[in-house]
């Protein structure tokens, strides 16, 4: 089984590379399904073909589902909503605030990460191709797991204690409506949908992440941020593809200095994903929809590849020794010696990167010892243990 993330910043293409990955993960005769996290949903206009929540054929091997997350939403939060609105009108807050303030930014798209987890056991198919919002929900939604995971296993059993104890008191003080056992009971049942999510996706012979872009100094930077992060939290990127690249045959003199542009771009990327596979995909003079047109895509994008094999190696972190040390290296391209900090707390490692912040619980091995150090050298990063003395 394969899971091929495939995200970048909104326009550069990406629902394009993922429709084309999908097919031809399909004429090689995998069992392929390619679906949508991506609320605005374009994998339809894409394939020019209506799409569901339910998967539809699309060629032979390959179907296509645009996820019905609101659907989803109502199915695993509708309990927990209606807590939150009778909290919000007891407080005076009512109407149409008060509904968008019960539904936080980003959580309609989780219910696709349930989704991909259900494909992924059901074992009807041999790849998953994800067709990714915009990088930076990508990595909101991605890191929900462990976020969950940690509130879950720490604060939710608290949580449920208090509010047992204080519901009788507060009622006969007060109307502040205290949520019951049917919205923890919600709450749990939406962390199991979450459950299996994050061992899924870090796993790199499973899922791999292929980052889009176009040779455009902003676009490329937003990539190496997203690289940083989806590293951070432990997510393998096998691939990055750089799409609408001028090809040679444009002899026009108006592109020339646009080629010589893009020419540096391109440079810099090879150097900056050093290590991960690069591909580029041309300038088409058409659009590249419907499935005839996405299977050129594919072929020209992947030639005689499988686009479901891993594309180039890669681990999120790993331990090695250092005498009586032991350091815990963990790849962080392209952050600056300003932007990382690292604290240990108990049993827990936090590493921060930039607004972003990721705990790791250590290994047996590590938790006896103490941090000695951290370094950043060539987009690692290296935190050394020693032994307590």
């Amino acid at each position: 089984m394969r899971v091929i993330l495939i995200t970048g910043k909104g326009g550069v293409g990406k629902t394009t590379v993922a429709a084309a990955t999908a097919i031809r993960a399909a004429d090689l005769g995998h069992r392929t399904l390619v679906t949508s996290t991506d609320p605005a949903h374009s994998l339809a206009d894409a394939f020019q073909v209506d799409l569901g929540d339910e998967p539809t054929s699309i060629i032979t091997n390959l179907d296509a589902q645009q996820i019905d997350s609101q659907q989803r939403l109502e199915e695993s939060w509708g309990d927990v909503r209606d807590h939150l609105t009778e909290v919000f009108d007891w407080s005076g807050l009512k109407g149409i605030e008060a509904e968008e303030l019960t539904v936080f930014p980003g959580l309609d798209e989780v219910f696709s990460l349930a989704s991909v987890r259900d494909h992924v056991r059901s074992e009807r198919y041999d790849v998953i191709v994800v067709d990714c919002a915009p990088t930076a929900e990508t990595l909101r939604l991605l890191s929900l797991p462990e976020v969950m995971s940690w509130y879950m296993e720490k604060m939710f059993p608290l949580s449920r204690r208090v509010a047992k104890a204080v519901r009788p008191v507060i009622s006969k003080v007060s109307t502040m409506p205290i949520a019951d056992d049917k919205v923890f009971e919600s709450v749990a049942n939406f962390y199991e949908r979450l459950d299996g999510i994050k061992e899924i996706l870090s796993d790199p012979d499973t899922t791999s992440a292929r980052l889009v872009m176009n040779p455009e100094k902003m676009v490329i930077s937003e990539a190496r941020r997203t690289f940083t992060y989806l590293g951070l939290f432990g997510y393998s990127v096998d691939s990055a593809v750089v799409n609408r690249v001028l090809p040679d045959a444009v002899t026009d003199p108006y592109f020339k200095r646009w080629q010589e542009i893009q020419e540096e771009h391109l440079e810099a990327v090879a150097d900056g994903f050093a290590g991960v596979d690069v591909r580029t995909l041309r300038l088409f003079d058409e659009e590249m929809v419907g499935p005839d047109r996405l299977r050129l895509v594919g072929e020209e994008l992947y030639g005689d590849l499988d686009p479901t094999e891993r594309l180039s190696e890669g681990a999120a972190f790993r331990v090695e020794d250092d005498e009586e040390n032991v350091v815990l290296v963990m790849a962080v391209p392209f952050a600056d010696r300003d932007d990382v900090d690292v604290m240990r707390h108990g049993d827990e490692l936090f590493v921060t990167v930039g607004p972003y912040r990721r705990s790791l619980i250590l290994p047996d091995s590590l938790k006896r010892r103490q941090v000695v150090r951290a370094q950043l050298e060539e987009g690692e990063l290296r935190v050394t243990f020693g032994l307590v003395k």
